[in-house]
This record gives C-alpha cells, structure tokens and sequence, in this order.
C-alpha cells in the first residue's frame, strides 16, 4: 500500500523557514515525480514545485523560485521542500503526491496535478507575525 506521510508544516513568521517532509513508502518505481502542491483558503489548488526521479530535472512556480527548494534522498524515500523567506502569501495546506515522472517535464507540469496518483494527507503552513 502506498503511502505517502507528510510533516514539517507550522506557523513561521514572515522571513522565516520551514522544510516539509514527504516520506514514501510501499512502491517500488525507479522513475517517477514527486509534486508539491498547496491550496489557500479560498483558492484553487497550486503547483509549487516537482522533482523527477528519472533525471534529477526540478522545477518551480514563478511564485517561490529563488525560495524554495525541493530535493530528494533516495535511501531514505524522502523528498524535502525547503521554503525560505516565507511570506504571508505562502499561507495554505501543503501537500505531496507522487506519480509518472514525465508528469515532472516541461513547460506544463503545474497543470498536471489531476493526474499524479497518491497524495500525501496535507500540513498546514501558516505564516504570520
């Protein structure tokens, strides 16, 4: 059984850090993508990053480049998002899912969220003074 277990997720204040956790279990793929995604209240559902496993590719929204950074530790079936700098705008639930790693290429993989295939239960990132 798949699963994906998420921590790391608080309140910060503005300027500060946090670095999520999404540690996978019960598959065995050698290529696939792991998507960060985070929803606000009130707001659809966005793409923040994704790291394929297939070549190392990463990628970011325009909204958290230079921010944050994702990365992968294979041995221990984790990928990590390091937020800096975070802002009151990067309040919102923050999840995980994993799916095919051509899901993680391109100049459209915000846009591919619907078809990744297990999702992580979500942390809430809450940044406020």
């Amino acid at each position: 059984q798949v699963q994906l277990v998420e921590s790391g997720g608080g309140l910060v204040q503005p300027g500060g850090s946090l670095r999520l956790s999404c540690k996978q279990s019960g598959f065995n793929l050698e290529r696939y993508a792991t998507g960060w995604f985070r929803q606000a209240a009130g707001k659809e559902r966005e793409a923040v990053s994704c790291i394929s496993t297939s070549d190392g590719s990463t990628y970011y929204a325009d909204s958290v480049k230079g921010r944050f950074t994702i990365s992968s530790d294979r041995a221990d079936n984790t990928v990590y998002l390091q937020m800096n700098d975070l802002t009151p705008v990067d309040t919102g639930d923050y999840v995980c899912a994993i799916g095919a790693a051509a899901l993680c290429y391109g100049g459209d993989w915000e846009s591919y969220a619907h078809l990744y295939d297990y999702w992580s239960q979500g942390t809430q990132v809450i940044v406020s003074s």
